[in-house]
């Protein structure tokens, strides 16, 4: 189970590959800009377009600005994505099937984390959509192009990753996973063609447990430190209110519903827990720019400390909720 450790290193440089990209494709578009818009005006633009645009999480047309693909950013992100998978492939044939003979098999787990790991799953694919997303942009593929193959490439790499698991011998192939995973990306491609889901953000808070940090963690790796985990769904409350209550709303503040868990046995046993709390739209931070908008996206993708209450078991309400 090493290998998730490797993966999350490989993919926060991955990641970095492609912000970096982005910031490069959006500064040559940013160049034929003839001025700045003040912010009334970017909004009175913004509610005259119609298509949506993953990057910037608003909606545009097709930018007749924008040029042909860029082939050679193009292969940077496919070498990248290729590296990655190649790096999980040798890892686990080293670590698994040189030492025994591994045959496929499936293993249901759906109830021994409960379903933290299903939500996980339906998270990082997700999330790797996004990221996915950032490169094509990059490379100059048009809003639609972008959302289907991001949505394509994160499922494809997480099933990758899966299938891989169904050769570990002390793991399999999970169905609850993978049907996660196809939930995820399924989400993330529904937010461009129904934009009003757009107004719900996956996102994600971690503490390390004290099993964690003093190194009893059975596994080691934060991705299995599940006892540490929330995952969470912000809503736009303002863009989901009716009028006359969205008007009284800060358009700064969100409401995300969350889900924890403690005591796991790995059978199936512990304790789940729903939260609900106040959040932060990191939409609203005054920085403009396709980078910058890139960056604000990513950071939607984390739970900000604030107040909240536990609703079960044992209602509590807590000054920061993290």
């Amino acid at each position: 189970m090493k290998i998730l450790n490797t993966i999350s290193i490989i993919l926060f440089f991955f990641v970095s590959v492609c912000s970096a990209s982005v910031s490069d494709s959006l500064k040559s578009i940013d160049s034929v800009s003839p001025k700045p818009m003040s912010l009334s005006e970017l909004r009175l633009h913004l509610s005259q377009i119609s298509q949506n645009n993953l990057l910037t999480n608003v909606k545009v047309d097709p930018d007749p600005l924008r040029s042909s693909i860029d082939y050679n950013k193009l292969m940077l992100f496919g070498g990248a994505s290729l590296a990655v998978g190649v790096t999980v492939h040798i890892y686990q044939s080293n670590a698994w099937w040189q030492t025994q003979d591994s045959k496929f098999r499936f293993v249901n787990d759906w109830e021994y984390a409960l379903w933290i790991d299903k939500t996980g799953h339906f998270f990082g694919t997700h999330l790797i959509g996004h990221a996915f997303s950032g490169a094509y942009e990059a490379a100059n593929f048009q809003p639609e192009e972008s959302a289907l193959l991001s949505s394509i490439s994160a499922l494809a790499f997480e099933l990758f990753i899966e299938i891989e698991d169904g050769f570990g011998p002390d793991w399999g192939f999970s169905p609850g996973d993978a049907m996660a995973d196809v939930f995820g990306a399924g989400f993330y491609l529904a937010q461009y063609y129904y934009p009003f889901l757009k107004n719900f953000q996956p996102r994600v808070s971690y503490i390390p447990t004290k099993e964690f940090r003093n190194g009893t963690h059975k596994s080691g790796i934060i991705i299995d430190d599940y006892e540490g985990q929330k995952y969470w769904m912000g809503i736009r409350m303002k863009e989901v209110l009716p009028d006359k209550l969205a008007d009284y709303w800060p358009s700064f503040l969100m409401v995300s519903l969350g889900m924890g868990v403690s005591d796991l046995d790995g059978s199936g046993g512990g304790t789940r827990s729903f939260y609900a709390a106040l959040d932060f739209d990191a939409e609203q931070i005054p920085l403009y720019g396709g980078v910058w908008q890139f960056i604000k996206n990513t950071l939607n993708y984390i739970h900000f400390p604030m107040p909240g209450v536990r609703i079960t078991p044992n209602t509590a309400f807590f000054g920061i909720v993290f």
